[in-house]
């Protein structure tokens, strides 16, 4: 090894070991940013919407000479370093309408270094925040008639003070007519401007902004001390027209959460949720607040024989579990520490589990569309994740780093972020298992009280954890080798897919997708699950957007990206495709496919004879029934 790469090597040893020391140092400081501390000023004007640009202004209390800036890299929720700093343009910092010098860091392009002169105790900073003006740029966030204001993208800060010690004054500038939405407290308004308390830096970005045109919210706390409220943003006003039955299971999905966890750990929390064809879906955790996207007739088609997603159900736990609570690899002193994400399949797995649980107890879905929903779970690692035979499920926590929640073009072999639905039924395991030990009398129900609804309404605290801690609660509950029990699953030893047979169901497939996937195709205009018969998934137009890898199609020689032109010599559609599998259960000819690759085209034949084969669960006669009980309503 050459002296550059020792030195190097040692260089990064040294970085890591202080930033170590910084976040043990760091971890235990409170959160809110001392009293006498002057505030950074941000100013946000989100008002050019037709071009889809963000002004933002900043006057940041400085000493003189060199002062670093930092822009959030590693974000919250995204457990990877992604901020969008590619977006950031026309930098400038000022200091009494002078222009100062300043300069990247060549070696972290997310630090500024800016000269500050003697005398000198503030400067200004401008840029602007270009977002997306097309999906394929990334998330679209401005449209005409809404819009999502992130803070983690419209703010610099000074490297050195903990988030939680950087006090930041806020307001933003709306487009006339636009309503906002966010679990900051108003401090007054001017216009179209609206001011923002203070609070240090870590509120503040976990604090985001939905704004828009056509707003409606609805409490479904009614009566309650802690408000907790669904603030809906739309593409149009009818699209806000919500049946009544239908908000009242937004109003069950509250008080069984709150009957699961038995606290509350924020003072108010809203649902921010947007309808639109245009703003770009999401799904994001905040302790006080989710980002939540969703179809434009997420009311007006709502249909209680499918019912809702379950991304409210999933983002809602999160403030108990990743923001109350948080993995320690996972909790960094400001946004420019690297996090490690070795705790996923608890942030992301056991959040997975609840969200699906308290979407099935509140009635946003019935208990067959929850069991069908579980089913489509253990299906795919029953029968399409052979790439767990060379990755653990412990190894895709290295995910949101590695891929960068980039789309791959073989997921069932390379695996990609499986400790979300990999760890559901991980803690669909241990939840059996608890009942089993106990007789029944115990449940994962009393691992969430006891692990996530500790220190009753306080929210301010940052409490972190790690696997011993994890494992130590589940003894708590219920003795066992807990530790042996998790790490076996995790890292390959044993299997977790069969997990749901200890709930006293088992998986099985026919030829009826069920209302579920049926409702999922239909909203992905045209696309079809194969799966599990030929091995392969087709969108609206012939393309084939996924393979299961070793399935017939793959076999054949099928890839991701290539079109289906026709099947057994007739023009491709969804009708042709079902009847030629169909026929091949008692016609021992192949299935011929012609397939588009670029500007090739070519015949292949799949030899497969079984059939349509959707996935659903089937009760086990003489076994314990405990997924019904898990499903069921909480008083």
């Amino acid at each position: 090894m050459s002296k550059t790469r020792i030195f190097g090597a040692l260089g990064v040893v040294v970085l890591l070991l202080l930033a170590g020391a910084l976040y043990l140092g760091l971890r235990d400081k409170p959160d809110k940013a001392p009293a006498n501390q002057k505030a950074i000023s941000v100013s946000v004007d989100a008002t050019n919407l037709p071009q889809r640009v963000i002004q933002v202004k900043q006057t940041i209390p400085v000493q003189s000479g060199e002062v670093d800036l930092l822009f959030p890299q590693w974000l919250p929720g995204n457990h990877s370093p992604s901020g969008p700093i590619d977006k950031i343009a026309g930098i400038t910092f000022t200091s009494a309408g002078n222009k100062l010098a300043w300069k990247r860091d060549p070696l972290n392009v997310y630090q500024f270094k800016v000269t500050v002169p003697d005398g000198v105790d503030s400067i200004d900073a401008s840029f602007q925040y270009l977002t997306p003006t097309d999906s394929s740029q990334g998330r679209v966030v401005m449209t005409p008639n809404m819009l999502n204001v992130q803070w983690n993208a419209v703010v610099l800060y000074p490297a050195g003070p903990p988030a939680s010690e950087i006090p930041f004054t806020a307001s933003v500038t709306y487009p006339p007519g636009f309503e906002a939405g966010t679990a900051l407290d108003v401090a007054g308004k001017a216009g179209d401007t609206v001011n923002y308390k203070t609070v240090p830096l870590d509120i503040l970005v976990d604090s985001p902004v939905y704004a828009g045109r056509y707003h409606k919210e609805f409490d479904l706390a009614p009566g309650a001390k802690t408000p907790v409220r669904l603030q809906v943003f739309a593409d149009a006003p009818e699209q806000l027209e919500a049946k009544a039955e239908h908000i009242e299971l937004h109003k069950a999905l509250v008080r069984q959460a709150l009957a699961l966890y038995g606290s509350q750990h924020y003072d108010h929390y809203d649902f921010l949720l947007s309808l639109s064809d245009q703003l770009s879906s999401n799904g994001l955790e905040h302790q006080r607040s989710s980002e939540n996207g969703q179809p434009t007739d997420y009311f007006t088609a709502w249909d209680p024989a499918v019912g809702s997603a379950d991304l409210l159900g999933h983002e809602y736990t999160h403030s108990w579990n990743g923001k109350f609570r948080r993995p320690a690899d996972l909790w960094t002193p400001n946004y420019n520490v690297p996090m490690q994400d070795s705790l996923l399949w608890v942030y992301e797995g056991q959040t997975q589990y609840w969200g699906n649980v308290l979407t099935g107890r509140s009635g946003l879905r019935n208990a067959e569309v929850s069991r069908d929903a579980l089913a489509s779970v253990v299906a795919a690692y029953t029968d399409n994740r052979p790439g767990l035979t060379w990755r653990s499920l412990q190894d895709t926590t290295n995910d949101p780093i590695v891929a960068q929640r980039r789309t791959k073009p073989y997921r069932s072999w390379q695996l990609s972020e499986d400790y979300y639905q990999g760890g559901q039924l991980v803690w669909l395991g241990v939840d059996a298992r608890i009942r089993e030990l106990s007789g029944n009398t115990k449940s994962l129900d009393d691992f969430a009280r006891a692990f996530f609804g500790v220190d009753g309404s306080k929210w301010e605290s940052q409490n972190t954890y790690d696997f011993d801690d994890v494992v130590s609660t589940l003894n708590g509950v219920v003795a066992d080798d807990w530790a042996k029990y998790l790490r076996d699953r995790l890292d390959g030893k044993e299997p977790f897919a069969a997990s749901v047979e200890k709930t006293g169901w088992k998986l099985v497939y026919d030829n009826n997708p069920g209302a579920l996937l049926t409702a999922q195709l239909k909203k992905a205009e045209g696309a079809v699950n194969y799966t599990y018969s030929i091995g392969l998934n087709v969108s609206g137009e012939g393309k084939v957007t996924d393979v299961r890898w070793d399935g017939p199609a793959f076999k054949a020689r099928v890839g991701t990206g290539m079109t289906v032109v026709s099947v057994n010599d007739a023009p491709y559609s969804q009708a042709t495709m079902e009847a030629a599998i169909e026929a091949a259960k008692t016609n021992p000819a192949p299935i011929r496919l012609q397939v588009k690759d670029f500007d090739q085209t070519r015949t292949v034949e799949l030899n497969y004879h079984d059939g349509l084969r959707y996935p659903h669960l089937q009760r086990i006669e003489g076994t314990p029934d405990y997924l019904t009980q898990i499903l069921a309503a909480r008083n």
